[in-house]
Parts: structure tokens; C-alpha cells; sequence
């Protein structure tokens, strides 16, 4: 099974100077690479491939203005160009958008796919030698790929993709009823499960407001090109990753712990893109970062051989009643609890979408074959479900 592990690493000076030259190298052949492309189609219409911009990157190694590039490791080059490719082809796909070119203000990475050593604290990169790393766990396996990257607060980072020669540990295929949870995703709570259990939302980006306020105040106040101006931008940078750092900390321990707890975790697919437009909660949706947790869930569930089943984001979790089926035809956002008009029942807006969400992830189990045990499950969770016909037209389940 394929896992990453992000390491520290503390280059020494000519070090970090051999990685700062491979870095403009290989963002230079990324953006050469997407002028070359973005020029043959609109001149000629003529599309690029990967095996023709791979070809070309020989002939600048062998031309004067470019013969700089020989001094560059030539498989980090060749990984520049073959992720400005992959990039290409999710744009096309509808899956991204279109590539922009890189800057030298922003985070930069290079990928080394072979050459690569780590032994006792050390990390050997090609061009550069053996750096200093700092590794807080045991790295099992081959190494398949190892990516550095250089933060904008000025610290070196490396990613290493290794193989176990294990394959992924096997989901359950019969599932109680009580190890299947429903989430639904919100703002005033971060989550809240089918039990009513709920997770608060920290709104990182509040905490952090003033100080960034102030920090970013000072930095516009310095003049451009001077070293006041980078001591203040390193200062603004330095903010930013804290708050990003304590996010990323926040939703590793959540979907852990949501993880070990059940065997299958029911989420909603929400359309952040569109969500965004509303200018009013774009910011508390955006420090929110629901996707980015999801992608979380999604990989320890792989990890640790559970399911993740994702719901159809037209489900109306919100608007169905949990208790008889019935459906509300509008439910404004800040009605936070109503009352069913045929059965009576009174409704949190959260906990009621949480048991809908539970409830037709167990139709989607079902329906990919697996048998869930009806052991300890609620009166509220059986009733009032869709068809078996109506979960195959629902959303997709990540097994």
C-alpha cells in the first residue's frame, strides 16, 4: 500500500542554496513548457504532447542560453514536465482549472522519482547530498517518489511516497447497524453525527484575524524591494501557516477519531464552489475547509479498511423528516429546528439531516452488496428511507 510521510528537513547554507537553484530550474522548464503550449494553440491550434516537450527539454540542454539546465537534476526537469502534462489532462477532464504559471514568491516543490536515500536522520537528494532530516516515525517500504518543497516562511519539508508491498486492509463486508455513522457538516458546529454529538468549529481565521490585521497593516507600509518589507512578509507568512497548521492538527484528530470509532462513515457532498458565491458566509465556509476534511476521511478510511459512503449533494437531508419521510419544500438557513406538518415531530436541523445522511448510506451499502446488521439500530433510522432504486440513482460509494 502506497502512504506518504512528510518529514522536516535543515539543509546547511550551500545546501540550501544547491535547492533554491533547482527549484528555479524546474520552475523555469514548467513555465517555458506552458508558454510553448498556450503559444502552439493559439498560433497554429496545434496541441502539445508530453513526449514532444520531453524531447525539446534535451535540445535546451544543448543550446548556449540554456545550458544551464545540464547543472539541474534531469529527472526532477522531466517531473515538471510531466506534472504541467497531468495538470492539462484534469483540466480537460473538468476535474481542475487551468494551469497557471509558477512564481518564485509562492511555495515551491520538486519531485526526484529515483536516487533517493534515508538513513539514520538523513536524507540523500541528487545535485544536493545528504541533508539533515528530522523523522518522527519508522519509513516502511520502498520509496517510490520524494517530493521537497520549500515553504514561504523559509522551511524545507520532504514528502516521501513509500510502498509496504502490503495491500490496502479490506473493509468489513457485514456491518452493524450502531458502527455506521451519519455526518452532516455545518458552520456553527464543524460536525454532528446521528447520536447528536457534535464537534465545534474553532473558526481558526477569527482567532487569527486581529493579529493578521495588524501584521498585514505593517507590511503595506514598507517599501517595496527593501528588507523591512521582507522581515514584515515573512511575519504575515509566518501567521498564515500557524493558523493553517492548527487546522490541518484539528481535522487530522477529528477524522482519526471519527475513524476508529465506526466501521462506515456516511458524509454529504456538498458543492463548496457555489457556496462560496454567497459573500456573507464565504469566509467562515472557507476556514471551514469541509473538503479538505472529507479528503481526510477518505484516505484513513482506505488506511484502516473502513468504508466512506458520500451522499448525492441534491439528497434533501435537512428537509426530510427522519421520523415519517415527508418533505419540507423550503427550509431557509437560519431556521435551525422545525417542526413536522405530519407526523409532529420536532426537528433539530443537524441531528434530523445526520440520521437522513446515516440512513441512506446503509441503502448504499446495501445496495453495493454488503449486509448490515440491524443490531441496535434506532426506530428513526429505518423508517421513512428511500427505495433501493432511488439509493442506486443517489450519490457514489468510495470503497
Amino acid at each position: 500500500m502506497l502512504k506518504a510521510t512528510k518529514i522536516r528537513l535543515y539543509p546547511t547554507r550551500e545546501q540550501r542554496d544547491a535547492l533554491r537553484f533547482q527549484f528555479g530550474a524546474v520552475r523555469w522548464v514548467y513555465n517555458d513548457t506552458l508558454a510553448l503550449r498556450q503559444r502552439a494553440w493559439q498560433q497554429h491550434r496545434q496541441s502539445i504532447t508530453e513526449r514532444m516537450t520531453l524531447d525539446r527539454l534535451v535540445e535546451l540542454k544543448k543550446q548556449a542560453q540554456t545550458a544551464w539546465l545540464k547543472d539541474a537534476d534531469s529527472q526532477a526537469l522531466q517531473q515538471a514536465v510531466m506534472h504541467l502534462d497531468d495538470a492539462f489532462q484534469r483540466f480537460f477532464q473538468k476535474k481542475a482549472r487551468y494551469p497557471k504559471f509558477k512564481t518564485k514568491y509562492g511555495k515551491q516543490s520538486l519531485s526526484y522519482p529515483q536516487r533517493v536515500k534515508l538513513v539514520d536522520q538523513k536524507l540523500y537528494l541528487p545535485k544536493v547530498g545528504w541533508v539533515k532530516a528530522h523523522c518522527h516515525r519508522t519509513l516502511k517500504g520502498r520509496i517510490k517518489t520524494v517530493t521537497v518543497s520549500l515553504t514561504p516562511t523559509g522551511k524545507y519539508f520532504a514528502s516521501i511516497l513509500g510502498d509496504d508491498g502490503l495491500g490496502a486492509p479490506k473493509p468489513p463486508q457485514v456491518v452493524e447497524d450502531t458502527s455506521i455513522v451519519g455526518i452532516d457538516l455545518g458552520l456553527n458546529n464543524l460536525t454532528v453525527d446521528c447520536t447528536g454529538q457534535a464537534h465545534a468549529n474553532p473558526r481558526f481565521a477569527n482567532q487569527a484575524a486581529r493579529n493578521l490585521r495588524r501584521k498585514q497593516k505593517a507590511l503595506s507600509r514598507k517599501k517595496k524591494g527593501s528588507a523591512n518589507r521582507n522581515k514584515a512578509r515573512l511575519k504575515v507568512a509566518k501567521a498564515h501557516e500557524r493558523m493553517a497548521n492548527a487546522r490541518h492538527d484539528y481535522q487530522h484528530k477529528l477524522s482519526k477519531h471519527l475513524v476508529d470509532k465506526n466501521h462506515a462513515i456516511c458524509v454529504e457532498t456538498l458543492r463548496v464552489k457555489n457556496m462560496l458565491k454567497n459573500r456573507r458566509l464565504a469566509r467562515s465556509i472557507s476556514d471551514a475547509a469541509w473538503g479538505e476534511l472529507v479528503r481526510k476521511l477518505e484516505y484513513k478510511c482506505k488506511w484502516y479498511g473502513k468504508h466512506l459512503v458520500r451522499m448525492d449533494p441534491f439528497y434533501p437531508s435537512s428537509k426530510t423528516c427522519s421520523h415519517c419521510g415527508s418533505k419540507l419544500k423550503t427550509l431557509e438557513l437560519d431556521v435551525r429546528g422545525w417542526t413536522c406538518i405530519v407526523c409532529g415531530t420536532r426537528h433539530d436541523r443537524d441531528i434530523n439531516a445526520a440520521i437522513n445522511i446515516k440512513a441512506q448510506g446503509i441503502l448504499q451499502l446495501k445496495v453495493a452488496g454488503l449486509s448490515v446488521s440491524a443490531c441496535g439500530s434506532s426506530r428513526k433510522a429505518r423508517v421513512g428511507q428511500p427505495s433501493l432504486a432511488a439509493a442506486r440513482e443517489a450519490g457514489s460509494l468510495s470503497l
